[in-house]
């Protein structure tokens, strides 16, 4: 089973330690739907993810609500009964790799927004979501190309 998500931190990771002394990080993203509901609206899915060890101290200091980050994990279901008695049942994403996906200028300008109560989770300043299908190139608006001449492979 896996699993291999894009989306951006709903809000603020939080770390845990287990008995064993052991960081874990849960967090939740928002993962765009590829097509439109009835009201020409797009739609989000909320994914919770959960990271362990180092990945998980580093994604609580250096993510925030609205980091974009790439996921590549697996799908678990657990179960537990509430304090009621009802079994209640959680699924998540464990992540065995997380990727930030952030320039430097976009978390700092965020962290400019949360600083003056500006809405941390409002993007204008990024480059608008094309009508495409992201499965054609989720990174096309990412970063700088990169060339590759012949001669500078080592095969």
């Amino acid at each position: 089973n896996k699993v291999v998500l894009i989306g951006r931190l709903v809000r603020d990771p939080e770390l845990r330690y287990t008995g064993n002394n052991l960081p874990v990080a849960t967090f939740s993203i928002a993962v765009n739907r590829n097509f439109s509901n009835q009201a020409g609206e797009r739609e989000a899915d909320f994914i919770n993810i959960v990271v362990w060890r180092k990945q998980a101290e580093n994604v609580k200091n250096y993510l925030t609500q609205g980091s974009q980050v790439a996921i590549d994990g697996r799908l678990q279901t657990r179960s537990y009964d509430d304090q009621s008695g009802n079994k209640r049942y959680i699924t998540e994403v464990v992540a065995d790799n997380v990727q930030f996906l952030d320039t430097k200028a976009s978390r700092e300008q965020r962290e400019t927004n949360r600083t003056n109560d500006v809405n941390p989770y409002s993007f204008a300043d990024e480059a608008p979501v094309s009508s495409g299908n992201v499965l054609d190139d989720p990174f096309k608006d990412f970063g700088e190309e990169i060339k590759i001449a012949e001669n500078d492979l080592p095969f």
